[in-house]
């Protein structure tokens, strides 16, 4: 399968800088089963959806690492802790996403900000391509001076962080946002729930490998990143609950749908459970749990999650879609307008 049958051409001015004053305002593109399209507001979901239904939500909330600084010798350094445990035995040392000039093994840095704290670190050693290990003075210094890290298609700070965060964001350890859960608000949340349609929650901590672009020509060669997950026992127990009641269970995000993909057994029951998944679902994989929709926001050309949504709902569908959204000027992105895409089971 060719990467380049998932490419689009998509105008600078409809990627989406900020999110909008009232996140439920988004616009809500829906997709219905039998094939046609129709144009909404995310606020109108209590009225799309019906009692009975379950959303599956991401609670993961990003972290602030991503620190601005520079070379002892000269030279700026942006560093990018990436969440993972130190080394056994080693608890000062951070594996970090390092980009500056001549950045190498055995170069000290040094970050400040504007309350002065410091913070040096030494680069110990290459992990892989611009991933280094890196001992930091003090390590828990780093969520007080780092900053959210945006994805690069964002070229201003963000005015109010918070609005990069869920409203229900709970567990640290996320590089990016959730970036479907990102209309919520708990206004919205509140009616869905007078509507009588439930929510379960889980976590998946996406990772920096979210915005890397895939380098093969052929979608099957590629392996995607790793990521953490956890889906507790009361989540899996209410998402199997309205399984076997035959209710409609949605995805909000790709990245529930990896987190559920990644622990679901054969027959569809869902377990609990908690670890590492690089899961890669692209067209022709065959989803382990009967969605009835998926609510997700358009993505970039050629990316594992327009990959994602291709599965779940056919290349020519999605791509028509987005074609449209174009014509009718939809915000794309991450704080871009959204999609409800359901599913024929």
């Amino acid at each position: 399968m060719k990467l380049s049958d998932f490419d689009y051409h998509l105008p600078k001015e409809l990627i989406a800088q900020e999110g909008l004053a009232d996140r439920d305002d988004a616009r809500l593109m829906v997709l219905d089963r039998a094939g046609g399209l129709s144009h909404s507001l995310v606020r109108d979901l209590p009225e799309i959806l019906k009692p009975g239904d379950l959303l599956v939500l991401n609670d993961t909330r990003v972290i602030p690492a991503k620190l601005l600084g520079r070379k002892v010798s000269g030279g700026k350094v942006d560093c990018l802790v990436l969440p993972a445990p130190p080394p056994p035995g080693r608890p000062d040392v951070r594996e970090a996403l390092l980009r500056g000039s001549r950045v190498r093994p055995g170069i000290k840095l040094l970050f400040k900000d504007g309350n002065g704290l410091v913070l040096t670190a030494s680069v110990l050693e290459r992990a892989a391509g611009a991933r280094y290990l890196v001992e930091f003075s003090d390590p828990a210094a780093i969520g007080k001076m780092g900053s959210l890290p945006l994805p690069p298609y964002i070229k201003r700070p963000l005015a109010e962080p918070s609005r990069y965060q869920t409203v229900f964001s709970k567990n640290d350890g996320s590089l990016a946002a959730p970036t479907a859960g990102l209309h919520f608000t708990d206004r919205l949340l509140d009616r869905l729930k007078e509507r009588g349609v439930e929510t379960a929650f889980l976590t998946l901590h996406v990772g920096v490998g979210t915005f890397a672009p895939i380098r093969t020509a052929t979608v099957e060669d590629w392996t995607l990143h790793e990521e953490y997950f956890r889906i507790g026992a009361g989540a899996a127990e209410r998402i199997n609950l309205a399984a076997r009641e035959g209710r409609r269970v949605f995805a909000v995000g790709t990245t529930a749908v990896r987190a559920l993909e990644s622990a679901l057994v054969v027959g569809g029951t869902l377990a609990p459970k908690e670890g590492w998944t690089d899961i890669y679902i692209y067209p022709g994989y065959r989803f382990k749990l009967p969605y009835a929709g998926l609510l997700t926001n358009f993505h970039l050309p050629k990316s594992s999650l327009l990959l994602l949504a291709s599965a779940f709902a056919g290349r020519e569908r999605i791509l028509s879609a987005y074609r449209e959204a174009i014509v009718k000027r939809y915000r794309f992105y991450s704080f871009g307008d959204a999609m409800l895409i359901f599913r024929d089971l």
